[in-house]
């Protein structure tokens, strides 16, 4: 396995993908590149790969505490420490953006990715913003130094497309008219055999791609704008963390399955109108050319360990959206300030009135 950065072609900086302008920056020269430019200067889409890992002395897999790996920079030599499931990260020496490409080869690579369009400042605007009604929050929280740790990552999630055949038969009831007999009321019903067969196709059911404590980041910024998904690129990764999934499709095919025959019952009835009551009689669906895609998807994250409790909190803003989700803190002595604020007063009230009762 080999690691990679992406280097301008003009003055070899790094270079890192800009969600404002969808375009790769370098730091160091401010040149600028797009998807197609930065794939005729570089075919191999590789950027700049180092030599293989016995010769560089890099050890992907050795142990740095509990599921932790370390990588070598290519640039600075500098050891980066990720997690086991970090596809691509930055060496927090030398700020080189780096793509431990291996992490991504053969299955595990996407299909996919839906790029940044949420900047880093846009997304610390949105997080303020979503801190001002909350009064109750610890300052450290919120401080500039937390506030420094936001990181951008892409997240993996499953998409399940395929195409639907319906067919429906039902039992449809219309009221076609009532009459008062004497003391007796009489409604006249007539029962209708109702048909519909239809097709859909349905693209892109998501599904999370990560059983581990972050999972609640990445399904709670959900949904995604899909019509703006691209084929995956590395470059899309470079200035980013990527995580790399750790569930299989397998895991999800009855649940999607269930779902999609469901909608598609749920819409055949829907098109049937003018009966007041309709029964199913029977019902098939067939999905054909069902298949699976593997796609990353953007989400600013920023998370707080509590040094009382050890429990973390965080604060999740989806990259393309900024559809907010979090849990967050609470300051006790704040809590306990407002508190003593609203309620002692009025004690001092209640025990003025109890002393003239």
């Amino acid at each position: 396995m080999a690691t990679i950065t992406f280097k301008c072609p003009n003055c070899g900086g790094g270079l890192q993908f800009d969600p404002a302008s969808q375009k790769y920056k370098c730091e160091y020269c401010l040149s600028v590149f797009t998807q197609e430019e930065l794939e005729k200067l570089q075919p191999d889409g590789a950027g700049d790969q180092s030599v293989p890992e016995a010769e560089t002395g890099a050890q992907p897999g050795r142990p740095n505490g509990a599921g932790a790996v370390i990588y070598t920079c290519p640039s600075c030599g500098a050891e980066i420490v990720t997690d086991e499931t970090t596809a691509a990260t930055f060496c927090f020496y030398c700020h080189n953006p780096v793509v431990l490409q291996g992490r991504l080869d053969g299955a595990y690579e996407p299909d996919y990715v839906l790029p940044f369009e949420v900047d880093r400042a846009k997304a610390r605007e949105i997080f303020l913003g979503w801190l001002k009604k909350k009064r109750f929050v610890p300052k450290s929280f919120y401080s500039e130094e937390q506030i420094e740790k936001m990181t951008g990552v892409y997240f993996p999630y499953w998409m399940y497309s395929c195409q639907v055949d319906g067919h429906l038969e039902a039992i449809g009831t219309r009221q076609t008219r009532t009459w008062v007999q004497g003391s007796t009321r009489y409604t006249e019903n007539k029962k209708y055999n109702v048909v519909r067969n239809g097709q859909m196709n349905v693209d892109r059911v998501t599904r999370n791609a990560l059983k581990k404590a972050d999972r609640k980041l990445a399904e709670g910024v959900m949904p995604y704008e899909m019509r703006k998904i691209k084929p995956f690129s590395m470059g899309y990764l470079s200035g980013f963390v990527a995580e790399k999934r750790d569930i299989e499709h397998a895991e999800y095919d009855q649940e999607v399955e269930e779902e999609v025959r469901s909608y598609a019952v749920s819409n055949l009835a829907s098109c049937v109108d003018g009966y007041s009551n309709l029964q199913v009689q029977s019902k098939q669906i067939d999905l054909k050319n069902a298949r699976w895609d593997y796609a990353l998807m953007p989400v600013w994250t920023l998370t707080y360990k509590d040094g009382a409790s050890g429990q973390i909190y965080y604060f999740a803003c989806n990259g393309q959206t900024g559809k907010v989700c979090g849990k967050l803190p609470i300051d006790k002595v704040k809590l306990g300030i407002f508190f003593a604020e609203i309620f002692a007063p009025l004690f001092a009230v209640l025990m003025i009135v109890g002393y003239f009762l």
